[in-house]
C-alpha cells in the first residue's frame, strides 16, 4: 500500500504523475477486498468503479467541483480516497460510517444517495446553482445502466438538455456489457477525438460556414458515422454531447477523456463500460452473490449458508411457486430485484408469467393494475422503502380503482447495517390512510404464507408487511390456507394490562408479558383493525400498550386510539414503536433494543408509564414475580 497509505484527499491523488495511477487503483482494489471482507457490505459494484473513482478525483478539483454518485453503493473507493480509509473498519455498523454517501459525513459526499436514479437531477440542480450564483464549478453524476431504467432519470436528462451554458457532465457506468480488445482500441481513440476542442469547435464552425443543405448533409453524415460504432444517439436528442463508450477500467483512456470533457460548455455525456467484480475472479464470475455478502475469507469465497431458519424472502419465494401452481392467474412483478425479492426459481418455472420492469417502481404498480383490469392478479415484490416511490400510483391508479393486487413488503421495518435509507419504517402509516387497502403484518414465516395467501384472495388491493432476513423458527403448513379478514388472537391471557403486538413486535411482546403478567394479541391487522377484539381487551383490563416495528407517528398504535376514540373508550394508551427520527445503521436488533423495542425495553416503558401511577388516576400494575 505505497501509494494508497500517502493518500489522505484527493488533493494528495492529484500530486501523483499518471504513471503511478495503475499501481494506486491496484492498491486500491486489494485494499476494498480485504476491507469488505472483514465488515461485509457492498462488493462486485466497487471494485468495478475503482479506476473511474480515481479518474474522477484526479481530473476534477473535488470538492469544489460536484460529484453525485447515483444509488451511492459503488462509493467505497470514494471513501476511501476522501480521507476515511481508517475508517473502513466501521462500515454500516453503529457510529460507523455509511455505506452510502451522506452529506453529514464528508464534504465530498455533495448528495446523500441510496435509492436509485436520483443523480442527473441533484447535480443538474448543483450545476443551475452554480450558474445563478455565478460560480465557475463543475456537477458531475455517476450512474449505472441499471438506474437508467427509472424515468426519473430521463426526466433528469429532458430538462438538462434545454441549458447549453451549464457545467455537467453524466456518467453512464454501463456494467452490463464488455468491449472487446480491438474496439475499446478504436474507442479510446473515437472518445478522445469527440471529447477534444478540435472536434467540437469543427462542428461549430461548421454551424456558421456550411450552407444550410450542406450543414444537414453533414450532420446526418455525421451521426451515421457514429452510429456505425457507438450506440445509437438517443442522448444527443435529449440536448447531450454524447461521448464513448469507453474502457472505464483503463486509466489512459479515461483521464484524457475527462480532461477534454472538462473544458465543454453545455450538457455533457460519457458512456463508460466497467465489469462488476473487476480484479477478483470469484465477484467476476458471479456479481450477483458478490453483491453484498457479509464477512467472508477472500482466499476461500463465499460459502453456503448453513442455517436451519428460512428467510421471509425464501417463505415468499416458495409460497409464490405454490400460489403459481395453483392459480394460472398469478403473475409476479418486480422492480429490478429479483433476488433480492426472493423470485428466482419463479421466474425459472413461470418464465411468462414473471416481470422485471427495471428499476421502475411507479411503472411496477400501474403495469400491475392494467394486469388487474383484464382479470390477472398481480403480486408486487417490492421493498417497504421502495413501495414510497411508487405512492401515487398505489392510491390513483390501484386502490381509488379497487384493483386486485398482492404487495409483497419485504425489509419492513429495521433492515440493520443499510440504515435509514432502506429501512421500512413508513408503510403501515403510509397504507392504512388509503381507502380499499387491507393491511397485514406477519408475527412469524407461517403466518407470513397465511396472510400472502389471505392478500391474493382478497378482492381488492392488499399488502403484507414482513421483515429482511429469518424469523423464529414457525412450522410452515403446506396448504394455501387464509385468515379471517380483519381477526387477530389472543396468545397470551394475563391482566392488567394488554399488549397489542403488531407483526415482528409479537415475539418481544410476549417477553414482556410474561415478566410483567399481561394479556397479549396478535393483531395482525393493522387495516382492517379487529375492533371487537379492541373493545374486548379495553373493557376486561385497566390500560392497553400497542407496539409495532413501525413509525409511531400514523401507524398502527395510531389507528388503534382513533379506534378508541370512535367507540366512545376512554383507556390509558401507551403506544411504542419507532420515534419520529431517522435510525442510522446497526445492528438491527441492536437497533431495536435502543428504540426499547425488544423485551426488556417494551416492559421497562410499561413499567415506567403504569406502575406507581394511582395518583395521576391511571393503574397499578402489579407485576408477577
Amino acid at each position: 500500500m505505497d501509494l494508497l497509505s500517502k493518500i489522505n484527499d484527493p488533493a494528495d491523488l492529484r500530486k501523483l504523475v499518471r504513471t503511478e495511477l495503475p499501481q494506486l487503483a491496484d492498491e486500491l482494489r486489494a485494499f476494498v477486498l480485504d476491507s469488505v471482507s472483514k465488515t461485509g457490505g457492498h462488493l462486485s459494484s466497487n471494485l468495478g468503479t475503482v479506476e473511474l473513482t480515481i479518474a474522477l478525483h484526479y481530473v476534477f478539483s473535488t470538492p469544489q467541483d460536484r460529484v453525485v454518485w447515483d444509488v451511492g453503493h459503488q462509493t467505497y473507493p470514494h471513501k476511501i480516497l476522501t480521507g476515511r480509509r481508517d475508517q473502513m473498519n466501521t462500515l454500516r455498523q453503529l457510529n460507523g460510517i455509511s455505506g452510502f454517501p451522506r452529506r453529514v459525513e464528508s464534504e465530498y459526499d455533495t448528495f446523500g444517495t441510496a435509492h436509485s436514479s436520483t443523480s442527473i437531477s441533484a447535480a443538474l440542480g448543483m450545476a443551475l446553482a452554480a450558474r445563478t450564483k455565478g460560480e465557475h464549478r463543475h456537477a458531475v453524476a455517476v450512474i449505472g445502466d441499471g438506474a437508467m431504467t427509472a424515468g426519473m432519470a430521463f426526466e433528469a436528462l429532458n430538462n438538462a438538455g434545454v441549458y447549453d451554458d451549464i457545467n455537467l457532465l453524466v456518467i453512464l457506468n454501463d456494467n452490463d456489457m464488455s468491449i472487446s480488445p480491438p474496439v475499446g482500441a478504436l474507442n479510446r481513440y473515437l472518445a478522445r477525438l469527440m471529447s477534444g476542442k478540435f472536434y467540437a469547435a469543427a462542428k461549430n464552425v461548421g454551424k456558421t460556414v456550411l450552407p444550410a443543405p450542406m450543414l444537414e448533409l453533414a450532420r446526418r453524415f455525421e451521426e451515421h458515422a457514429k452510429g456505425m460504432i457507438v450506440p445509437a444517439t438517443m442522448f444527443e436528442e435529449f440536448g447531450f454531447n454524447y461521448v464513448g463508450p469507453i474502457d472505464g477500467h483503463d486509466l489512459e483512456s479515461l483521464i484524457p477523456t475527462l480532461q477534454n470533457l472538462k473544458q465543454l460548455k453545455g450538457p455533457q455525456f460519457l458512456h463508460v463500460v466497467t465489469k462488476k467484480g473487476q480484479g477478483y475472479k470469484l465477484a467476476e464470475a458471479d456479481p450477483v452473490l458478490y453483491h453484498g455478502p457479509g464477512k467472508f475469507n477472500p482466499a476461500e469465497g463465499i460459502k453456503p449458508a448453513t442455517g436451519s431458519k428460512l428467510t421471509y424472502t425464501q417463505v415468499f419465494g416458495d409460497w409464490l411457486c405454490d400460489m403459481g401452481t395453483h392459480d394460472p392467474r398469478l403473475v409476479g412483478i418486480t422492480p429490478a430485484m429479483r433476488e433480492g425479492s426472493g423470485m428466482v426459481e419463479f421466474e425459472r418455472r413461470f418464465p411468462d408469467r414473471y416481470y422485471d420492469v427495471g428499476i421502475a417502481e411507479q411503472h411496477a404498480v400501474t403495469f400491475a393494475a392494467g394486469l388487474a383490469c383484464e382479470g390477472l392478479k398481480p403480486v408486487v415484490a417490492i421493498y417497504s422503502t421502495f413501495l414510497q416511490r411508487g405512492y401515487d400510483q398505489l392510491i390513483h391508479d390501484v386502490a381509488l380503482q379497487n384493483l386486485d393486487v398482492t404487495f409483497a413488503l419485504d425489509r419492513a421495518g429495521l433492515v440493520g447495517a443499510d440504515g435509514a435509507t432502506h429501512a421500512g419504517n413508513y408503510d403501515l402509516a403510509y397504507l392504512r390512510c388509503i381507502p380499499n387497502m387491507v393491511v397485514m403484518a406477519a408475527s412469524n414465516e407461517n403466518e407470513c404464507r397465511q396472510m400472502l395467501s389471505t392478500a391474493f384472495q382478497y378482492n381488492g388491493p392488499a399488502a403484507v408487511r414482513y421483515p429482511r432476513g429469518a424469523g423464529i423458527g414457525a412450522t410452515l403448513e403446506k396448504e394455501l390456507s387464509t385468515l379471517p379478514l380483519g381477526k387477530g388472537e389472543i396468545l397470551r391471557q394475563g391482566k392488567d394490562v394488554a399488549i397489542l403486538a403488531f407483526g415482528t413486535m409479537v415475539a418481544p411482546a410476549l417477553a414482556a408479558a410474561n415478566e410483567l403478567n399481561a394479556t397479549v394479541a396478535n393483531m395482525r391487522f393493522v387495516k382492517p383493525l379487529d375492533i371487537e377484539l379492541i373493545k374486548q381487551l379495553a373493557q376486561s383490563h385497566s390500560a392497553l400498550v400497542t407496539v409495532e416495528e413501525g413509525a409511531v407517528m400514523g401507524g398502527a398504535g395510531a389507528a388503534v386510539a382513533e379506534a378508541l376514540a370512535e367507540a366512545g373508550i376512554v383507556k390509558p394508551l401507551l403506544i411504542l414503536g419507532l420515534p419520529d427520527k431517522f435510525i442510522d445503521h446497526g445492528d438491527a436488533q441492536q437497533l431495536l433494543a435502543m428504540c426499547g423495542l425488544d423485551g426488556a425495553g417494551i416492559a421497562a416503558s410499561i413499567k415506567r408509564r403504569f406502575s406507581n401511577d394511582e395518583n395521576r388516576g391511571e393503574p397499578r400494575l402489579v407485576v408477577n414475580n
